[in-house]
């Protein structure tokens, strides 16, 4: 491999603006013994739409948090997310992605709540770079939470169903 020394910063230059230009995430060079790769990572766009219909309701809104903030004082055994992904019982994504419930649109879900399930039975796709990726209970026993919408983005680490 060659130094870093000995490598034209004009061409590292030239490659980033190719990989900003063409949009790509990574292009990566090989010639004899020198090697150059550069990457580069995209943020995430969150784009908020407003419904016609939802500018009327807002002015109702205010009175609506009174009621949850009462049922989560009646349930102080709510876990936390990270209570829930420390817990042997949660299983937790593997990778970043889009999380989706059935195994195609329309379809009938993988699990319910009530479904008792095997270890290494499927319980939810994820959808990494374009690849679904079938993610497996940890063990077996009954789904008592599912922790995810369908076609809900999703974190590594993310709790993502409890199994007890």
């Amino acid at each position: 491999m060659a130094k870093i020394s000995q490598v034209d910063q004009d061409l590292i230059r030239t490659i980033a603006e190719l990989v900003n230009e063409a949009n790509l995430a990574e292009i990566e060079l090989e010639q004899d013994d020198f090697r150059i790769r550069v990457t580069r990572t995209f943020a995430k766009e969150v784009v908020q739409v407003a419904a016609p219909g939802y500018a009327q309701a807002a002015p109702a809104a205010p009175a609506a948090p009174a009621a949850p903030a009462a049922s989560a004082a009646a349930t102080p055994a709510a876990a936390s997310p990270e209570d829930l992904a420390a817990s042997p019982n949660t299983l937790t994504s593997p990778m970043v992605g889009t999380a989706y419930l059935a195994p195609e649109p329309g379809a009938k879900a993988f699990v319910e709540v009530g479904t008792k399930v095997s270890e290494g039975q499927t319980i939810l796709i994820i959808e990494a770079m374009k690849t679904m990726n079938q993610i497996p209970a940890h063990k077996s026993g009954t789904i008592t939470r599912i922790l995810v919408d369908d076609a809900s983005p999703v974190e590594y680490g993310e709790p993502l169903v409890v199994i007890e």
